[in-house]
């Protein structure tokens, strides 16, 4: 019995150690040396203090290009979540996959092949305000079918039997989507919610081969910053850069999923109770 274990433990440990090597290596150890080297004037190799991030903060580019990447978190995650859900609403109920495919066409199309024909279709609208509502929609028609999966493995973790008693109970459509739909899918939201803010960083992509490193001042994205910096071998800038977005984009998600997975009616209940306690002289 304990030469078992002894394999099992080795066997487990044997298939353990490589991935926790490759993350070391890397992704921690990286990391770390980015932290390091946005506090260090690289070149002179000496210790900087706080100077590259305020040099970072003091920049033009890097202030543009934050204003436009949280307006652009602002617009397009909010409505590709919104459009995804209905999407995933509407098709679950089909037996048909042929809708469902269709949806997911746009995940498979390499972003070469998108670039070539959006600079085809819209090449008028890449020097102007709208070209700002052309990525963005550009966002949504790549990651529709994608979140409209996760929100259709939340809609099947649904029983039937609970619809079926709210139909008894003359509930109609849009009474069962807001009292029992949305309220049980609230990781599936979390989820949405979080990759839709990773996958919006992605967008570079299709903005730098259609616009190019420099493109429209609307659309200006940090990753074009840093991608100018990288190229002019700004190390300092570039890795000080990284820490400050990579803090935002953490508090992003920490805010989603405190706004996301809190019980705010339980909390509700329990502050209105209070407060009647209150008003009857109990503490």
């Amino acid at each position: 019995m304990n030469k078992l274990v002894s394999r099992r433990t080795k066997g487990t440990v044997g298939f353990v150690i490589p991935g926790f090597l490759g993350v070391m290596i890397f992704v921690v150890i990286p990391l770390m040396d980015v932290f390091i080297s946005s506090f260090q004037s690289v070149g002179h190799g000496g210790f900087s203090g706080l100077q590259n991030y305020k040099a970072v903060w003091e920049n033009t580019a890097f202030r543009l290009a934050a204003g436009n990447s949280l307006q652009f978190e602002l617009v397009s995650v909010p409505l590709l979540m919104v459009i995804s859900l209905i999407a995933a609403v509407e098709v679950y109920g089909m037996k048909s996959s042929a809708v469902r495919f269709a949806f997911l066409v746009p995940l498979v199309i390499p972003s070469n092949s998108l670039a070539v024909v959006w600079r085809l279709l819209f090449a008028d609208l890449l020097s102007g305000k709208a070209v700002f509502w052309l990525f963005v929609g550009t966002f949504i028609f790549k990651n529709t079918g994608y979140n409209m999966l996760i929100w259709m493995s939340g809609l099947s973790a649904i029983p039937e039997t609970v619809y079926d008693a709210a139909r008894v109970d003359g509930a109609g459509r849009y009474t069962q989507l807001f009292r029992i739909t949305l309220p049980n899918m609230k990781r599936s939201f979390f989820i949405v919610a979080m990759l839709s803010v990773v996958n919006s960083l992605k967008i570079f992509r299709e903005q730098y081969l259609m616009a190019g490193s420099y493109p429209d001042m609307s659309i200006y994205q940090i990753q074009h910053v840093f991608n100018n910096w990288f190229e002019k071998l700004e190390i300092s800038r570039l890795t000080a850069g990284a820490v400050m977005t990579a803090v935002v984009f953490f508090g992003i998600i920490l805010i989603i999923r405190l706004v996301c997975l809190t019980d705010w009616h339980e909390i509700s209940v329990k502050y209105k109770r209070k407060i009647l306690l209150r008003g009857r002289g109990i503490k």
